[in-house]
């Protein structure tokens, strides 16, 4: 037996030291660490179990017997973050280029299966050449029990895909099926069809950053959620965020007492964020105030930047913000920011992270464009959403609020559970002054003063609509709170909801805006 456990040591300790020194020293020529090293960056120290270690792929032809490494060119195995127990795969670029073949994808399949059946986060690290053209159609199958997996798992538990090298053609549709994507600058590529396909069928000519790079995706396309220059601090966030997030959607988010008061009043809020309407400001400042320690984790930071959505604590417990920002596009809703606050108000649902919604929105954006590219359709997405979502809810007004907008940003008539407003808020179907040109029309044409008209008309409707308190007569807004209380108040409110049970009607699943 001792002989037979050294022999084992010795066939471990080589799949440890990989394929080849030259390959790993190619993959740190690059500003690219190997599968393992990721991994250890990753999960506790000494925490990681490896499981088929020595699978080899069985395929012949093309040189393929010749070549029948352990692994199979991806790391699958399970550890801790935090404590906590973390599936993750990893390919390893330095088998085989980390294309996925039969063997190769069954191990992922196992690993995706036993983390569904654990209730546990499932972390992919991405760095493949895509489908191993070698093996035909059953690389083409492998993908398609991994999508098939990624779908059974969606809103089960949490499942995080970072892109740390090429991630091309169908194994592209992987991540995107995921909840959270990570990119590193550089060196990570998402694409369905390369740059030399596309200079082939349509005569553009583009680099492969510049058509799938962490920068296109995280400020052009939204593909992805986080893009960073390195690997370990992309890496760091990952564990960051999963102590964010429970293991499971029957799990609450981790909580921990916090330093920081719950009754701490903010009053630097009445400075941060101006009376007129007109007066554009930072909602990032607003929210790094009330949140415990100031600490935000925003979510797709660079892409559709007139709403904000962030992961935080208030009271030691997670919360999901979403906030209109009048520092660009004055905090309209448009095509993009709607998706974006959709998406993002679905996964804190599905993962029971109550919501916070902080409105300072003029509206829809109006055009042409927004018109012919859909934004009823992708409007009614982040409508939907909120009405959708069973967790606790709290919406606050900053300032304006009109029209459609304040219905959509998880107003009191479409379930949100407390609706707090500042006495700064202005609730209305429209802005005094549009409403007066539209209402008083007339009477302004016929004035012998029509400006002095108009602006009589507009402190007219203003007073008598919208008043500070006319939402709150009419019980659509629950109180009108001091900004400097927004902390305190959103913190007892949370604590209130936190044991809030709300059922869906049964269905199958419900036809969502698309």
């Amino acid at each position: 037996m001792r002989d037979r456990v050294e022999e084992l040591d010795r066939l471990k300790r080589s799949v440890l030291d990989g394929p080849d020194p030259a390959a790993s020293q190619r993959q740190h020529d690059k500003g690219k660490l190997t599968a393992r090293e990721r991994i250890a960056l990753l999960l506790d120290e000494g925490s990681f179990q490896e499981i088929e270690q020595l699978r080899r792929h069985r395929a012949t032809g093309f040189g393929l017997e010749d070549r029948r490494h352990h692994t199979d060119g991806v790391v699958t195995g399970w550890g801790t973050v935090d404590g906590r127990t973390v599936f993750v795969f990893a390919q390893d670029f330095r088998i085989l280029g980390g294309a996925l073949g039969e063997a190769h994808a069954q191990k992922i399949h196992k690993l995706m299966d036993l983390a569904i059946g654990a209730g546990a986060p499932l972390v992919g690290l991405y760095d493949g050449a895509g489908a191993r053209i070698q093996e035909g159609v059953g690389a083409l199958a492998g993908f398609g029990g991994i999508f098939q997996r990624n779908t059974k798992a969606s809103g089960v538990i949490p499942q995080i895909s970072v892109i740390l090298g090429p991630c091309a053609g169908g194994a592209a549709y992987s991540p995107a099926l995921t909840d959270f994507i990570f990119m590193v600058r550089e060196t990570a590529q998402m694409f369905i069809t390369g740059p030399d396909v596309v200079a082939a069928v349509t005569g553009e000519n583009v680099t492969m950053n510049g058509l799938g790079g962490a920068d296109v995706h995280s400020q052009v396309s939204g593909v992805t959620h986080f893009a960073y220059d390195d690997e370990p601090s992309c890496l760091h966030d990952v564990r960051a965020l999963l102590s964010m997030l429970p293991s499971n959607n029957r799990e609450q988010p981790p909580s921990a007492p916090s330093a920081d008061p719950s009754d701490r009043r903010v009053e630097c809020l009445y400075d941060l964020v101006p009376t007129d309407g007109n007066q554009p400001y930072d909602v990032r400042a607003v929210i790094e105030e009330i949140v415990d320690e100031g600490l935000l984790f925003e979510v797709q930071e660079h892409w559709a930047t007139n709403v904000v959505c962030a992961l935080a604590h208030l009271g030691g417990h997670a919360v999901g913000v979403v906030a209109n920002q009048p520092s660009v596009l004055a905090g309209v809703l448009d095509i993009v920011a709607a998706e974006k606050a959709a998406r993002f108000v679905q996964t804190c649902d599905a993962f029971n992270i109550p919501l916070v919604t902080l409105i300072d929105v003029p509206g829809f954006l109006p055009g042409v464009a927004q018109e012919h590219g859909g934004i009823i359709r992708h409007g009614a997405k982040l409508l939907y959403a909120y009405c959708n979502a069973t967790v606790p809810r709290v919406s606050v007004v900053l300032r304006k609020s009109y029209g459609g907008a304040y219905i959509v940003m998880d107003s009191r008539s479409i379930g949100a559970d407390l609706a707090l407003a500042w006495p700064s808020n202005e609730i209305a179907v429209m802005g005094a002054e549009a409403a007066a040109n539209v209402i008083f029309r007339r009477d302004i044409k016929a004035a012998d003063d029509p400006d002095a008209m108009r602006q009589q008309k507009i402190k007219e409707y203003r007073t008598e609509l919208i008043h500070p308190y006319y939402a709150a007569e009419r019980g659509l807004v629950d109180d009108v709170i001091d900004p400097a209380d927004t902390r305190a108040v959103l913190i007892r409110g949370l604590a209130m909801l936190r044991n809030k049970h709300a059922e869906l009607p049964l269905r199958k699943h419900g036809n969502q805006p698309q």
